[in-house]
């Protein structure tokens, strides 16, 4: 598969999309799959996204038969771990991707939703998520990331991630800073939106977004309570 912009890959003749082994010409593809996740040659995720919504939708169509004959909590239960998983699974990939995009995801949440709480579609489904504790996509993707860089900071991230941030004190031109003695990482500058979307960008953009007394927590289980309560906050009362 060839990786660029839409431009970019017009600009490559028909004939060189091609690579020759041997006697075997190998063609390329608009699209691939790897780890479950379904990325397309511009990198827009949209095939990804719109894979995962259509799964999400089916799981709610099957519920949908049974939903009262089980009751709200076996429901929610089954939601979790159908839909939820589904729409957690690798979802740091999406970050800095525009809201239409992710928009069929929070389709599918909604829906699940109103299924566990026989929310009329008409009706707002805020109440319902606020109801659940069920973070938008939006901040799922953002407690994801901050989950990350928490166990970059606690030396619990493997070293292929921890190797992409940099921690602000340990920058030279920033140690005679206030900002040196921090628990900020560096946000390197990028030219383009895109650039915005790489986890070298993305996740030390929500981490220093947190407060200091929940970047200091070294508990990764208070941490990430104490996480999901700002987001909720965030989310529905900000």
């Amino acid at each position: 598969m060839w990786c660029g912009s839409r431009a970019s890959l017009k600009k490559i003749a028909s004939n060189d999309l091609s690579l020759r082994v041997g006697n075997d010409v190998i063609t390329s593809v608009n699209a691939v799959r790897d780890l479950g996740v379904t990325l397309d040659s511009e990198l827009t995720m949209q095939r990804h996204v719109n894979k995962v919504a259509s799964a999400c939708f089916y799981h709610i169509r099957r519920l949908k038969q049974i939903r009262r004959l089980i009751g709200p909590e076996v429901t929610a239960t089954l939601m979790s771990a159908f839909i939820l998983s589904k729409l957690d699974y690798c979802n740091a990939i999406l970050a800095g991707l525009p809201k239409s995009t992710i928009a069929p995801l929070q389709r599918a949440q909604n829906a699940a939703a109103r299924l566990i709480g026989l929310v009329a579609p008409r009706n707002h489904v805020t109440s319902m998520l606020q109801q659940l504790h069920w973070l938008p996509v939006q901040y799922r993707i953002t407690y994801k990331l901050c989950l990350l860089m928490h166990l970059i900071y606690t030396s619990q991230a493997p070293s292929y991630l921890t190797d992409i941030v940099t921690q602000t004190p340990s920058v030279t031109s920033r140690t005679l800073l206030r900002s040196g003695s921090s628990l900020r990482y560096e946000q390197p500058r990028t030219r383009l939106k895109f650039g915005q979307r790489a986890f070298s960008y993305a996740a030390p953009a929500v981490w220093n977004s947190l407060p200091p007394s929940l970047q200091e927590l070294s508990d990764t289980a208070l941490f990430k309570r104490y996480l999901k309560t700002l987001l909720f906050q965030r989310a529905f009362y900000l």
